[in-house]
């Protein structure tokens, strides 16, 4: 039998046994793209994306020197929002927006909560946006790994969600790889139109120590490139000194910042030598005990404001005060 293929009733009936079953298939099983509805206005602060790559999303809290993650590739997209939150806290956007991806078929893989995520280690593990676009508090963050799809297939989705806040303003960062595609459409989002302002992430009192939450030593001044404090009285180091003195039992992290002027790898000795600097003071002048404070540095990799300007590069040579997770045993 001779077949002629430009007989348009052939290609009707060929469709109908072959081919548009096998269309109709992929197109049911091709799942929606992602929706996210944010309760209040929200500010779409920074967006990147890539046709396609590989990234590695954490599978696990950071423990034992280690951060457990699976590799994926395909199109990503990686989105950072900022709202404000009217007395909410982070577990409660969390909750918001983790009902939202389980409704659109993800399966939730992993989540974990600031301490329990592995604190300074875990954050500085994952893939954040720079500030002032995204804002993580290193004693007040949460995180959620999902997957739409079979795990380890070529159509697998996969999610990586980073919520945090300063203050009353709320941060959500958003990574998106895999799939046909990595579109996330979001709903009542704003463009930016304003940086976020500075005083957003002010910490507040050290009475946060006790929550857990990170305090930025504000008064302390270092000279770009010098890792030695400038010579003054620091009212921050004497409440910080005070509050130690008053919780025994705690132990703090001395968390150093630089401004961007040269190399990561100088720059992050620079940030723990400042922050060995401030823990030599609490030792010296105010009789802290060694083991009540660790210094760490992570140089220009978390700047609170733009490094293109004086004012920016100044704000951003600074000390950070945190819990650490782990409490001094009693003797």
């Amino acid at each position: 039998m001779t077949i002629n293929r430009n007989d348009r009733s052939w290609w009707i009936r060929h469709c109908l046994v072959s081919i548009c079953p096998l269309a109709l298939i992929w197109a049911a099983s091709k799942a929606p793209a992602l929706e996210l509805q944010f309760p209040v206005p929200t500010e779409t602060t920074a967006s990147r994306g890539e046709n396609l790559t590989s990234i590695h999303l954490p599978s696990g809290p950071f423990a034992g020197q280690h951060l457990p993650t699976i590799r994926v590739e395909g199109a990503l997209q990686i989105q950072a929002f900022r709202l404000e939150l009217s007395g909410a806290s982070t577990l409660e956007m969390m909750q918001a927006l983790r009902a939202q991806i389980e409704n659109a078929g993800f399966d939730i893989q992993f989540e974990c909560e600031t301490l329990a995520c592995g604190g300074y280690d875990f954050r500085y593990g994952v893939e954040i946006l720079p500030e002032p676009d995204m804002h993580v508090d290193l004693g007040d963050f949460r995180y959620l790994a999902a997957t739409r799809g079979r795990s380890g297939a070529k159509t697998a989705e996969h999610i990586g969600l980073m919520v945090s806040r300063a203050g009353q303003t709320g941060f959500v960062q958003l990574t998106t790889i895999g799939g046909a595609d990595a579109a996330v459409n979001v709903i009542n989002s704003l463009p930016k139109t304003i940086a976020p302002d500075a005083k957003s992430f002010d910490p507040g009192g050290l009475d946060r120590l006790a929550l857990g939450t990170s305090q930025v030593l504000e008064d302390l001044v270092f000279a770009s490139g010098s890792s030695t404090l400038t010579s003054g009285s620091y009212a921050s180091l004497q409440d910080l000194a005070r509050w130690l003195r008053a919780n025994p039992g705690q132990k703090v992290f001395l968390v150093g910042h630089t401004d961007a002027s040269g190399s990561l790898e100088g720059n992050t000795k620079l940030s723990k030598l400042r922050a060995e600097s401030v823990r030599q003071v609490l030792l010296n002048d105010f009789d802290i005990a060694p083991e009540q404070v660790q210094a760490e540095g992570v140089g220009f990799l978390a700047p609170r404001e733009s490094n293109l300007t004086a004012e920016g590069r100044k704000r951003n040579r600074r000390v950070e005060a945190m819990l650490t997770p782990t409490a001094i045993a009693a003797p």
